[in-house]
Formats: structure tokens, C-alpha cells, sequence
């Protein structure tokens, strides 16, 4: 609907309605700086009656069978699919969200949101129970799995309806009925799902969704007694907030907190492969992925070649505008966040380290209209010390930092020297070496000369302060359950 100055005002999805807000928070187009929509900046008395609503739908919908929830979810992949393209230029706009590329935004994030709901459609439906037998006691042992009721599910920023719908597909798939709270920073895409789920045959109340800020919305839902699950994707600080609010209840937590993810590269990589995709894994989405690289352990005998090669790269990509299909970046989320990215680079200069590319080295060309946007090079540090800030903290922008290394051991206990352990990549032509240096990476996912190639079924999630528990087809399934052990004696 349209709000003030003929901008676009969004509403909460409550019940399966749409319903005002009484007061909303301004969201900018990070492309231009200016505000693009108006975001409901909702509270307790909109949780409540979220809850409400998902305490009303859960016995229908948890009583479907499997195979009917499937058909649901099935529809709603063909409704997202048939709106890939406006949903794609409403992420990359972002309709006052993101800079995200409009390339990416039609590849990945929305193809992906449609692929989530398909898997666990499919999923659902191939889980089995277990069942033994003890015949001296004449008695049967089998488990059964119950939804566990009214889901939390709070998403982030960076990939707003993928990983919304990371969530949401398999809390539903199961049974339960969810409230939502994407980031107030990316709104736009989640209100435009809402617009399909009647339409797919979502009952009332199966998913709501309450637009809003942390504090408001988040602290209200995840400390509310009739919301025993949270699956949150985000900060470390905020988690442990969540996890203080939610202690008193014994909530089930699903946390997934982002990284500080090497890169190991042997003098053995193929470097033609190499460096291409560790530009990508280090640049792609503005460097704004949990999963990106931002720290390059570089065999001492290559270091100079693939430096070389590496800067050269990252320069070949383009800044630019959320829409030009040929822009391999576009803006960061917000001013405050570009400005956090940008006082890491300052932090290093003031080490002593070298910027060979990007931030306060190279020029930023945009056009008159985007001079205000919150746009950044491709950011290249090296002579930095392990212990440096940029070295130990998550930048969450398009910043890497690349370090030289002599022996195997040495890179194992560099790379792991982090509080976190989500994810790394490993660059060798040693077979034997690749799985030795996988097994003894602190990381929840090691990826082996590639990068971002995902396999639903199998387990996500992070070791150490990246968080706890894991998604998966299995992992989710098991989460967003309760398992009951039945015994019957004859």
C-alpha cells in the first residue's frame, strides 16, 4: 500500500490479514541513501496477537498428514517462481532493502528461495521412525515425531528471503506454525510472499509475519512462554541475548552467528581455478555472506604469484548499480554498516598493514545519482599480524586479508586461531592433503578446491562461537520436532 510522499508502506501479515501499524521506521535504498519504504516498527501487542493466530492455526495444520502440507508447500514454489522476476527486482532494488545485484538477486537468492520450499516438500515425505523389538519382555519399542508448536523464526539482512524461507519451509513441512521477524532492514520480498500463501492454500495463522526492530519485535517474541522454538540467523551479541531471554523456558535454539572463514592455499592449487572463485568467495554480495572468505593463508612459494594474480582480479570487478546486469557488487546494507567496514581499513593502516587494492587506493566510479550510496571496493590487506583486528573479527563486508605460510601444521593451528569455525576452503592437488586438512579444520563446512556448492540433505551450521545445532533435511526435521518414545507391551 502506499504511505507517506506516495512511498511504500508496509503492513504485518497477522492471521492471514494484513494489519496496520501504528507507528513505522523509515528504509533506505542503500543504492541512493534515500528512504524507499516505510517498515511497520511493531511491538509486544503485535507479537501477541501473532501468537495469537499460530496458537489458533497449529491443531489444523499440525493434524495434516505429511503429504498434505506438501502440497502446499509445492504450490507456494510454483507461486515465488511464476514472481521470480519481481521478487528478484525488489531484493536488488530492494524496494529500500539492499544493493544487491540484480544478477544475483535472479540466480541465487530468489531461485534458491524457491528451491527451499521444493526440498522440504519433497523431504517430508522419506522420513522414517525407529522401532525394536524386546521379545523377553514381550514388548515393542517405536518413536514417533510431533511438531513442536508456534515457531520463531528470525532471519538477517544479507539474503532476506532465502533465508527466510531456509526457515520457514521446513518449520512448516513439519507441522508447526511460525511468527517471523525479518530484518527491518530487508522487509519488502517476506511482505510480498505474504501476498501468495492464501493462494497456495496457507491457512490463517500458519505464518505470520511481525515487521520490526530487534528489541521491539525480536525480544517480545523470544521471551514469549507460548514460543518454545527459535531458529535465528545473525550477531554473536544478539544470540546470547536470546539466549538469556529464552533460558527461563528451556526454549529449543537453532543459532547460526557467522565467521571469520580461511582460505588455505597449498603451492600445489590450481591457481587458474584458485583465484577466480576465491575473488567470489571473498567479494561476492558485497563480502555480506556468513560464508565469504576473509582470510587468505597463501603457501609462502606462491605468495607472490597468487598476490599478483589476486589484486589484479579483485580489480576486474565492477561497482555498480543494483540493476546493471553487468555489476559484480553493488551498495552495503546501510551507511552505519559502511562505515564499521570502512574503520577496519583504518585500523589496519594504523598497524602497519598494506591496502593494495580497493579502499583509499583505488577511485570509485558511480553515477551522479549513487554518489550518496553506500558503495566500497574490493579491499585487498596484507602485512597484517594474526592477532589484528581485521585478522580475529567478523568485517562482514567486501574486505580479505592475505597471509603467507610455510608448513602444513603451522596453517592448520593459524586458521583455527579464531573464536569462530563456520566454514573454510581448502586449495590443493593432494588428495591425501585435502582430507587431512579438512578433518583438522575447526569449521562446520570445508569446501575442497570450490566454493558454495550447498547439498540440502547434509548438515549447515557452525563449531565454536558460529553457533549451535545444525540445518539440514535431517538436522531441520529433527529440530522443528519432538521425538516421543512409545513402549507396548503384549
Amino acid at each position: 500500500m502506499a504511505g507517506r510522499g506516495g512511498l511504500l508502506m508496509l503492513e504485518n501479515f497477522i492471521g492471514g490479514k494484513f494489519l496496520p501499524c501504528s507507528s513505522y521506521l523509515d528504509s533506505y535504498d542503500p543504492s541512493t541513501g534515500e528512504v524507499y519504504c516505510h517498515v511497520p516498527n511493531s511491538g509486544k501487542e503485535e507479537v501477541e496477537a501473532a501468537v495469537e493466530a499460530a496458537r489458533a492455526a497449529f491443531p489444523g495444520w499440525s493434524s495434516r498428514s505429511p503429504q498434505e502440507r506438501s502440497q502446499v508447500l509445492q504450490r507456494l514454489a510454483d507461486l515465488l517462481e511464476q514472481s521470480l522476476e519481481e521478487l528478484a527486482q525488489a531484493e536488488s532494488k530492494d524496494q529500500g532493502e539492499r544493493g544487491k545485484t540484480i544478477t544475483l538477486a535472479r540466480t541465487m537468492d530468489i531461485p534458491r528461495a524457491v528451491h527451499n520450499f521444493r526440498f522440504f516438500a519433497s523431504s517430508i515425505l522419506h522420513h522414517t521412525s525407529e522401532c525394536t523389538q524386546m521379545d523377553h519382555l514381550g514388548c515393542l519399542h517405536y518413536t514417533v515425531r510431533a511438531p513442536v508448536g508456534i515457531a520463531a523464526l528470525i532471519s538477517p539482512w544479507n539474503l532476506p528471503l532465502y533465508l527466510l524461507t531456509w526457515k520457514i519451509a521446513p518449520a512448516i513441512a513439519a507441522g508447526n506454525t511460525v511468527i517471523a521477524k525479518p530484518s527491518e532492514l530487508t522487509s519488502v520480498t517476506a511482505w510480498m510472499m505474504c501476498r501468495l500463501l492464501e493462494k497456495a492454500g496457507v491457512p490463517p495463522g500458519v505464518v505470520n509475519i511481525v515487521f520490526g526492530t530487534g528489541p521491539r519485535v525480536g525480544e517480545a517474541l523470544v521471551s514469549h512462554p507460548e514460543v518454545p522454538l527459535i531458529s535465528f540467523t545473525g550477531s554473536q551479541p544478539t544470540a546470547e541475548r536470546i539466549m538469556q531471554l529464552s533460558a527461563p523456558h528451556c526454549k529449543k535454539l537453532s543459532l547460526e552467528l557467522g565467521g571469520k572463514n580461511p582460505a588455505v592455499i597449498f603451492e600445489d592449487a590450481n591457481l587458474a581455478e584458485c583465484i577466480p572463485t576465491t575473488v567470489r568467495s571473498s567479494f561476492a554480495n558485497q563480502g555480506e555472506i556468513c560464508l565469504c572468505t576473509s582470510r587468505i593463508f597463501v603457501q609462502r612459494s606462491i605468495y607472490s604469484e597468487f598476490l599478483k594474480r589476486f589484486v589484479e582480479a579483485a580489480r576486474m570487478w565492477k561497482v555498480g548499480i543494483p540493476s546493471d546486469p553487468s555489476a559484480d557488487m553493488g551498495a552495503l546494507i546501510s551507511k552505519a554498516h559502511l562505515e564499521k567496514v570502512r574503520s577496519y581499513i583504518k585500523k589496519a593502516r594504523m598497524e602497519g598493514a598494506q591496502i593494495l587494492c580497493g579502499e583509499g587506493v583505488d577511485k570509485l566510479n558511480l553515477p551522479p545519482r549513487n554518489q550518496a550510496g553506500y558503495f566500497m571496493l574490493p579491499t585487498v590487506i596484507t602485512d597484517v599480524k594474526d592477532e589484528s583486528c581485521c585478522m580475529k573479527e567478523e568485517i562482514f563486508g567486501p574486505v580479505t586479508c592475505v597471509v603467507p605460510f610455510d608448513s602444513e601444521e603451522e596453517v592448520i593451528q593459524r586458521a583455527n586461531n579464531v573464536k569462530y569455525g563456520l566454514a573454510a576452503t581448502v586449495w590443493s592437488g593432494n588428495v591425501g592433503r585435502v582430507h587431512r586438512v579438512a578433518k583438522k579444520l575447526q569449521s562446520g563446512l570445508v569446501w575442497t578446491n570450490c566454493w558454495l556448492i550447498r547439498e540440502l540433505n547434509l548438515p549447515f551450521g557452525g563449531m565454536k562461537s558460529s553457533g549451535v545445532g545444525r540445518e539440514g533435511a535431517k538436522d531441520s526435521y529433527e529440530f522443528f520436532t519432538e521425538v516421543k518414545t512409545i513402549t507396548v507391551k503384549h
